[in-house]
């Protein structure tokens, strides 16, 4: 097994970048600087890693050059590599916003080092071939968070950063429960190592419940019904740049254990697994949906959207079927860079109140006192959302109902395309409020300038993108990544386990 130094490069750089952005912690300025070079430089050994998978199959680095399963083993197949890149594309446009924020948290010396951990943790997670090197990337990931959050202007930050960290300890303990059966079973903790045990058919007695306990772990990361409370004032409070991670990434970690649990380690459980999928992606779909229709708030909106955006991708996984899996990562796919790019955009919005405020109270109207161009490329991103074609989220939601019109759920399909059709209403009235509106006595004084447009504006040329020119090829290689996923034997094979 050789060692891919692109994997190790992927993880290594955000780390690197957070302590050299330590080191200039008195120069705000040249802090940012280095988290967009760190950033990019990140995305670019993700896409000469997923172009090497493309072209030579899964690649590997074992950590002190320990083979597994005694040492821990980096892996990225498509998948992985897939939703790394996806990772590192939505993070470029987070760290480019935080270059011309005026948010005060961002001049902390803690948030460029914090927001660069947060990166590693989110890659690590995608890229580890070990359960206890995944649950290690995830809690990194949720502290740096949940401190972003701590520090934001909102004056409901640490309220709601406590909230989460209260909830997310119950996943914690999900997580290392399902860890210490698995390893208590099989005596280790490499995924490649526990599938090939599982493949020849026999079922430890711990197996069901360590899947079980697995799956509440990661619905609860990606704020899934009943485990969802949580996301509504944490996604909402934190700083923009991160709020936009929360919703389009950071959520994207459980739906990636997810995918793991029912295609590489617990097949035969898998059917089981997959109805409750369906179900609470069902009325994720409903209550988000409904949610986003009813609140007050249109960084809220959003985070209710996201409810309903995961539930897509459940009952896509849920149906089990290789079309519909492909439809359900698709969708992740552009989700993340349709939902990130909307809540940075309302963060510009925010940004020219005097008061930082996204309450529908204190924007309806002031669209006129802002960029022609902010509205429109709201409109277009509220409309992807919905699946209007020819942007990127009519991919997604074509892809996905293929899946289920093969599958032959109708109740559900219907469910999902009436989900659609609110998507359109809230969008649609959200911007209505803003920039078609009059000002209402209570809106909220506007200043001269808000927040830099650069961000959003590129993810939503990237989403234009995705939905005609990009679209064949990534459904070409998301067809490759479900045709690795059919397989377990392919992945064991890969880390040097004779299947």
């Amino acid at each position: 097994m050789g060692n891919n130094y692109f994997l190790l490069g992927a993880l290594v750089t955000p780390l690197v970048g957070a302590i050299v952005a330590l080191v200039f912690a008195r120069s705000n300025r040249i802090q940012r600087i280095i988290g967009v070079v760190a950033g990019i430089i990140a995305w670019v050994f993700c896409s000469a890693l997923l172009i090497e998978i493309h072209s030579s199959g899964i690649q590997t680095y074992a950590l002190g050059n320990w083979r597994p399963p005694y040492g821990i083993v980096l892996v990225a197949d498509t998948f992985g590599g897939l939703f790394a890149f996806m990772v590192t594309s939505i993070m470029i446009g987070g760290l480019l916003y935080t270059l011309h924020s005026h948010d005060k948290c961002m001049t902390y010396p803690a948030f460029m080092p914090l927001f660069l951990l947060m990166e590693v943790g989110l890659v690590g997670a995608m890229l580890t071939g070990d359960l206890f090197t995944l649950f290690v990337f995830m809690e990194l990931m949720v502290l740096a968070s949940v401190s972003l959050t701590a520090i934001s202007d909102d004056q409901y930050g640490l309220e709601a950063a406590l909230k989460y960290i209260l909830i997310s300890s119950m996943g914690t303990l999900f997580l290392l429960l399902g860890i210490a059966a698995m390893y208590a079973t099989f005596g280790t903790l490499n995924m490649a190592e526990i599938a090939q045990t599982l493949l020849t058919g026999e079922r430890p007695f711990l197996a069901p419940a360590s899947a079980i306990m697995l799956l509440c772990a990661f619905l609860l990361k990606s704020a899934v019904f009943p485990f969802h409370f949580w996301q509504p004032d944490f996604h909402t409070t934190a700083p923009t740049p991160i709020s936009a991670m929360l919703s389009s990434i950071v959520v994207k970690v459980g739906v990636y254990g997810i995918i793991r649990l029912v295609t590489l380690l617990f097949i035969e459980e898998a059917p089981l697994l997959e109805r409750w999928l369906s179900t609470l992606g069902i009325i994720g779909i409903v209550f988000g949906s409904l949610g986003a229709l009813r609140t007050y708030n249109a960084k809220r909106m959003l985070a209710y959207s996201t409810f309903a955006q995961i539930g897509f991708i459940l009952v896509g996984i849920g149906w089990g079927e290789p079309l519909a899996l492909i439809g359900a990562i698709v969708y992740a796919f552009n989700h993340a860079f349709i939902k990130s790019s909307l809540l940075m955009l309302m963060g510009v919005v925010s940004s020219y109140t005097k008061i930082k405020s996204a309450n529908f109270a204190d924007i309806s109207g002031i669209g006129g006192k802002m960029p022609a161009s902010v509205g429109w490329l709201l409109l277009i991103g509220g409309l992807s959302l919905a699946g209007v074609p020819p942007l990127n989220g009519f991919i997604s939601k074509l892809a996905l109902i293929q899946g289920g019109v093969h599958r032959g759920d109708w109740p559900n399909l219907i469910i999902m395309v009436a989900a659609g059709i609110l998507t359109v209403i809230y969008m649609i009235r959200a911007w209505q409020r803003i920039f078609q509106q009059k000002a209402l006595p209570d809106t909220a004084e506007t200043k001269s300038e808000g927040d830099s447009l650069l961000a959003p504006f590129l993810l939503i040329c990237i989403c234009l993108l995705l939905g005609t020119v990009l679209a064949e090829p990534l459904i070409q290689l998301t067809m490759e990544t479900v045709r690795q996923l059919g397989d377990p034997r392919i992945y064991i094979s890969a880390v040097n386990l004779p299947a």
